[in-house]
């Protein structure tokens, strides 16, 4: 399970990403609201822990973008504020709690905990083309019921496919995605993962779903 903290505070922000570790959470950071969005709107997280107060874009329209863009991952908003105005503000953006710093780690901890308890499974979580089935949630994708076993590239390029599932997704925007920006594609590697992407979820009889667009990339489609 990962977490985004947007947090310009380093001193706060590594205390975090030592403790939630130490939970066992995954944990990617951001230190202004421009970089923290590039991440929010790239990557697959389970939860975001934003700072109201962020050099280059504010907190509080970052969540707004955010779920402008139809992306509900839940997020816990942090302000230095003790008036109301912030938590409201936040809540009314889109946010699913709002803490006052100083905070106890532990608190932070439980609320993240009944957040992740209380989440239904939505659309969001769970996306589907004809009887393929990606679970966010679980972390597990299954064809006609039956559980397929990809490798963490494999997933997330699917993901990427399966939720722009009708679009046309550029080479540069997959390799974007899954590998770090210093990969260089001189070793053919995406058409690599894509082959064997192929044999696990388009199996001989299954309906093909993933597509090569000439010129572009490629395709999850019907």
């Amino acid at each position: 399970m990962t977490i985004l903290i947007i947090e310009d505070e380093k001193k706060l922000s590594d205390i975090l990403k030592k403790t939630l570790k130490g939970e066992r959470y995954s944990v990617d950071t951001a230190y202004d609201g421009e970089e923290g969005l590039v991440k929010a709107r790239k990557n697959t997280y389970e939860l975001i822990i934003l700072d109201i107060m962020l050099p280059k874009k504010d907190g509080v329209a970052v969540c707004k973008e955010l779920r402008s863009s139809n992306i509900h991952t839940p997020i816990i908003m942090l302000t230095s504020n003790e008036n109301t105005k912030d938590k409201i503000n936040s809540l009314d953006v889109g946010a699913d709690d709002c803490m006052i710093k100083p905070f106890d780690i532990q608190e932070l901890f439980a609320r993240i905990r009944a957040i992740l308890r209380r989440r239904k499974t939505t659309d969001s979580d769970v996306w589907k083309i004809e009887d393929l089935v990606l679970d966010r949630i679980k972390h597990e994708v299954t064809r006609s019921g039956k559980y397929i076993n990809l490798t963490p590239k494999e997933y997330k390029i699917l993901n990427m496919l399966l939720t722009h599932k009708g679009e046309a997704i550029s080479r540069e925007k997959l390799i974007a995605n899954v590998w770090t920006p210093e990969f260089k594609e001189s070793n053919n590697e995406l058409n690599v993962h894509i082959r064997y992407l192929r044999t696990k979820i388009d199996r001989k009889g299954d309906k093909p779903l993933v597509h090569t667009v000439r010129g572009v990339g490629f395709m999850m489609k019907d």
